[in-house]
């Protein structure tokens, strides 16, 4: 499995750089923004492990970007801001899940292989949909009504929990054990702020709501009328 790692502060890449490749990880490093930018968009990686703050570009803006270009591909941000605000923000970017330093190892190997797990999973082809909303596993695209929706990794992992529980009530707990397959501060909206990302895109602009919010209960996607 290959991994690009852009993160600029010499001591932590070392040690990340290290980690992985004793667990068989390939990894190639960037120290800056501009040149971690030109590696994602020229290779192909499994994921990415990106530091927000770098010089000449900030990783914010190196998400962006390669979210332009590659919306698949899992992205973990690292960032040493520990405010809810900033890390939805790194989310809002492009990112996939995030971690605040310091951290143990084996919570950034966790983190790893539950979004490689997501989005090397091409469950065998098979299509989930719900009324004029389609999932392909195999293709990993997302119609609405024929329209293509873009999705991060974990958008699209999200929505693909959601649509095998079409139907059924899911909490938040629920939703955090089975998409992040890790836990958040009692306090974190993060799980909110996703399900947001996921109203813009599959329900904004199209007839009929698909995604409700039970309050108290969590979230359940169902027709309007069902």
């Amino acid at each position: 499995m290959r991994i690009l790692l852009v993160e600029d502060e010499p001591k932590v890449a070392s040690f990340i750089k290290k980690g992985l490749e004793e667990q068989s990880y390939e990894v190639d490093q960037a120290y800056d923004g501009n040149f971690g930018l030109k590696m994602a968009l020229q290779n192909e990686y499994d994921l990415i492990i990106l530091d927000i703050i770098l010089p000449h570009m900030n990783g914010l803006e190196v998400c962006q970007a390669v979210r332009k270009k590659k919306t698949q591909i899992p992205i973990l941000m690292l960032t040493a801001l520990g405010d809810t605000d900033d890390k939805i923000t790194g989310l809002d970017s492009g990112a996939d899940d995030y971690l605040t330093k310091p951290f143990e190892f084996k919570e950034l190997l966790a983190r790893l292989r539950a979004l490689t797990r997501r989005s090397g999973d091409n469950g065998g082809g098979e299509k989930l949909s719900i009324a004029d909303l389609e999932m392909d596993l195999g293709s990993k695209t997302v119609t609405r009504g024929g329209k293509p929706i873009n999705l991060t990794a974990r958008e699209f992992a999200l929505l693909h929990y959601l649509l095998r529980n079409r139907g059924r009530v899911v909490s938040r707990i629920d939703i955090t054990e089975n998409v992040w397959e890790t836990s958040f501060d009692t306090g974190s909206n993060v799980i909110d702020v996703y399900i947001n990302f996921l109203r813009k895109k599959i329900d904004k602009g199209f007839p009929g709501k698909l995604i409700h919010t039970l309050v108290g209960m969590g979230y359940v996607l169902k027709e309007d009328d069902a």
